[in-house]
């Protein structure tokens, strides 16, 4: 629910034609000096004005006159050929709005001649669908290898019968992104190409399986360069949204920035009765493993990767996949969301984030609470009277969920 579903409505006929200073560069992408896109946090009816909040997090007053005009757009329409009409009392605080009006020269508000939506709920069944395309023909691993000749990656897809080898060959028709640096949200991901893709990459591909079950056609690719650490939290600050821990591995401090988009969720320590995931000297689960729906997210938990659908068919998230049993990054997605408020002192957590400036400073895209539970399904073995490491189930776990869903 993010800018890029009126991406296409700055193409509009007339919408801009007469304004390029419109386009000019501002401080906030979403702000321009003919109007101002963002999500309604409140509505002053006796007022006739909204505030909207952009994604950047800037706040803009909008205020509404009886000439002001207002449509209805649904997601994924390039044209206002199929708008229809609305009223100011149609409008609902969650749905994206595009103000169009001269802003002011503060970008602090707008007087709106017309004003363009996208319903709170049309946009979360939109993403709904992208999210279920995304997980039935969707595929996820860490980047192994790149032939730059033929442009062919080699992703290890962990599954719960252990780890697989899938090459993904790209073209020039394949749409290719990337997460930036301390960038939280798919919607970020900025446009690449092969060239920066890096062994050690995560990878999250859209498109078909071929005959070969270990070959995957692509239409669409999103990459990062992400980092996952596991640690005890040791300290939490809801008020700032930050969680401190103590690094498994390096036993060094950590703070966890949690943002508003970010997804934490718990593993439920009965699921340690599973064994391994394809461990060495673990047993792989069968069919019984669980995937089932996540539970709505709670306040402050991440609403925007956090709603979870029913398991497809076979084939399909948390399904039998071609070539190899369950995936374990499907089923770590479909663990029910939390708020930080859920986290406590003393907690085992693995975060992902996107590597930043600061490394001492992580700012997550997923978190997993009970993780010690997750960790010892995941670590090898240990020999014979060797003490259990418990960082050793990051190591080549296969966990990949860096990479959100749309």
């Amino acid at each position: 629910m993010r800018t890029f579903f009126f991406a296409a409505a700055l193409a509009f006929i007339g919408l801009l034609a007469s304004t390029p200073a419109a386009l000019a560069q501002t401080a906030d992408p979403d702000i321009a000096a003919k109007y101002a896109i963002g999500e309604v946090k409140s509505i002053d009816a006796a007022a006739k004005q909204l505030i909207i909040k952009t994604d950047a997090g800037s706040m803009v007053s909008v205020t509404l006159s009886d000439k002001t005009t207002y449509k209805k757009l649904a997601p994924g329409e390039k044209t206002l050929a199929n708008a229809t009409d609305l009223t100011f009392a149609d409008l609902g605080e969650g749905d994206r709005v595009m103000a169009r009006g001269t802003v002011s020269a503060d970008q602090k508000s707008v007087p709106a001649v017309q004003v363009i939506v996208m319903t709170k709920g049309d946009l979360a069944k939109k993403q709904e669908a992208e999210r279920l395309e995304w997980r039935r023909r969707g595929i996820l691993g860490v980047i192994t290898a790149l032939k730059p000749d033929t442009k062919e990656i080699t992703i290890a897809n962990r599954t719960m019968a252990g780890t697989q080898s899938v090459v993904i060959p790209v073209s020039d028709k394949t749409e290719m992104k990337r997460y930036a640096p301390d960038s939280i949200k798919f919607g970020d991901a900025k446009p690449s190409n092969f060239s920066e893709l890096k062994v050690g990459d995560q990878l999250r591909a859209l498109g078909d399986r071929t005959e070969d079950p270990l070959r995957f056609n692509p239409q669409k690719v999103v990459t990062g360069a992400f980092r996952t650490v596991g640690g005890v939290v040791t300290a939490i600050d809801p008020a700032t949204g930050e969680i401190h821990i103590k690094e498994l591995e390096k036993k060094i401090p950590l703070t966890i920035v949690i943002k508003q988009d970010a997804v934490l969720r718990r593993f439920p320590s009965e699921m340690g009765g599973m064994g391994g995931f394809g461990r060495p000297g673990g047993g792989a689960p069968g069919a019984g493993a669980p995937g089932g729906g996540g539970a709505a997210p709670a306040a402050g938990g991440g609403a925007g990767n956090g709603a979870q659908g029913q398991r497809p068919g076979g084939g399909g998230p948390g399904g039998p996949r071609p070539g190899g049993g369950f995936n374990i990054n499907d089923m770590l997605e479909r663990l029910p969301t939390i708020s930080i408020a859920d986290v406590k002192v003393g907690d085992t957590i693995i975060v992902s984030s996107t590597q930043g400036a600061d490394p001492t400073r992580l700012t997550a895209i997923s978190l997993i609470s009970g993780a010690d539970t997750l960790l010892a399904m995941l670590a090898p073995r240990p020999a014979a009277g060797q003490a259990p490491n418990p960082a050793a189930g990051l190591g080549g776990s296969g966990i990949s969920f860096g990479i959100g869903l749309p």
